[in-house]
């Protein structure tokens, strides 16, 4: 089928075509929820090419990204822009995009022309609130969508669709690819990327909204807020992560004694940590035998780093013999680490600008496992952990709550039973990846009497074994 000259998106046939998924960093360890969906739709039997912003940082990779066949494209990289005269940073960086740009604009001379100006456009129409200077990091997108979009036209096998995880750079990157090629696009929105408004600035996110063909996300409580702020536009679905219920199985084994709680997730001040440690410090007055283990790595400088508060607390209180920071691992090294526990917390905590998890999946995780978990009722987490059912939920940036939380699973062994034969059930029940994987692969599926029958949650029944 011809494409559209205009650059308009039009549907095109998806028989014996791939999809293009664009990513941020690829593979990366904290983001295991995406490689595992990857690798769930290719066992469907969904074609699927692969292209990272960037190459990933950290030597460590989850097991299933050795399983994953979808060929895998590095865009040029580029250096970066803050601080660099915007001049001075295109002599450095336009060489390596120029050859596709050429090639590009000959192809499609009109969408290239378009796009360009709408890059152009955004830069000023998205500045800084009161700010003169323009927004650069839209034609630095610019550039990556040309790379990406000529690369896009000459594949083989055909690519019929893109998809981008994270509703910021990637999806700006895809809805300049989608109007470069003429080709549909669409994109999940996670967390902090709908939250953050800088990272979406003015009417962006209502923008993309309106040119997808349908959006994803990954709690129901974010597809109630983007209804709200973007009104209008292609269908929001709520599809969770998912994990496989029979990979995270109890043991059955009794935890070691002391009884060891543990932590899960990048030392960002949204975790919560500051007020675990906290906790830790109150429990250890009381005279609770316990060991706390928080594993990740360290913020950046986008996200903020709270590793050294969290060193300076341990140190001030003296809690070096009970709490032990400890680096991320891999998904299968982290199975094991929740057999030898008793119980799994994540104090998260809404931030002042709006940024916040969704669902965690080392929660769900957890709770396949057969773990007792204590959390916070913010957010997307009300929608797997019911308090007193599956879990103890308690308020956020509370840490004597916490404190008492915990200890009440320290002393209570037919409650941590109870909760953690629900929680498991919980997690088979809505959580299983083959089922919400399978939701997903439908709304790549271009046959209409495929596509879910609304926009909301659907939980699914799952057969769960352990």
């Amino acid at each position: 089928m011809p494409h559209k000259s205009n650059g308009t998106p039009e549907l095109l046939s998806k028989d014996h075509s791939s999809i293009a998924y664009i990513l941020m960093e690829y593979p990366r360890v904290s983001e295991s929820f995406i490689i595992n969906e990857i690798y769930q739709l290719e066992r469907m039997g969904v074609s699927l090419q692969l292209f990272s912003v960037k190459k990933p940082k950290d030597a460590k990779v989850h097991e299933t990204v050795k399983k994953i066949e979808a060929p895998i494209t590095y865009l040029p990289s580029v250096t970066s822009l803050s601080g660099t005269p915007f001049v001075q940073w295109l002599q450095t960086n336009l060489p390596s995009f120029l050859s596709a740009h050429r090639s590009l604009a000959l192809r499609r001379p009109l969408a290239y022309i378009r796009v360009l100006v709408e890059a152009l456009t955004m830069m000023w129409r998205y500045r800084e609130p009161g700010a003169r200077k323009f927004r650069k990091v839209f034609f630095k997108e610019f550039l990556q969508a040309g790379a990406l979009a000529h690369h896009l036209l000459n594949a083989k096998p055909f690519i019929g669709h893109v998809h981008a995880h994270f509703c910021h750079g990637t999806t700006t990157i895809a809805m300049f690819v989608s109007r470069l090629t003429g080709r549909p696009f669409s994109f999940t929105a996670h967390a902090k990327d709908i939250f953050l408004k800088s990272l979406n600035p003015g009417d962006l996110l209502q923008r993309k909204r309106q040119r997808a063909t349908f959006l994803v996300t990954c709690t129901d409580a974010n597809r109630q807020y983007l209804n709200t702020m973007c009104p209008k536009g292609a269908p929001i679905y709520t599809i969770y992560h998912g994990l496989a219920p029979d990979v995270f199985s109890p043991t059955g084994a009794s935890p070691p004694q002391p009884p060891l709680i543990l932590s899960v997730g990048r030392f960002v001040e949204k975790k919560g940590f500051t007020y675990l440690v906290e906790a830790c410090r109150i429990l250890r007055d009381q005279g609770h035998a316990f060991q706390c283990h928080l594993i990740g790595d360290p913020g950046d400088a986008v996200t903020g780093d709270v590793t050294p508060t969290i060193r300076s607390m341990i140190e001030a209180w003296n809690l070096q013999d009970v709490v032990h920071l400890k680096p991320s691992v891999t998904q299968e090294q982290l199975r094991h680490i929740y057999q030898q526990c008793m119980i799994f917390t994540l104090p998260c905590q809404i931030l002042d600008n709006g940024d916040r998890d969704g669902i965690p999946n080392v929660l769900a995780e957890a709770m396949a496992t057969g773990l007792p978990v204590v959390s916070t009722d913010i957010s997307g987490i009300p929608e797997i952990v019911t308090h007193r059912h599956n879990g103890l939920l308690i308020p956020q940036k509370d840490a004597q709550a916490l404190a008492e939380a915990l200890a009440e699973l320290l002393g209570n062994p037919a409650l941590r039973t109870s909760l953690r034969q629900a929680a498991r059930e919980t997690i088979c029940r809505i959580f299983d990846s083959q089922q919400t994987t399978t939701r997903l692969k439908t709304l790549f599926d271009p046959l209409p009497n495929n596509e879910p029958d609304d926009a909301t949650t659907v939980p699914h029944e799952s057969v769960c074994h352990g």
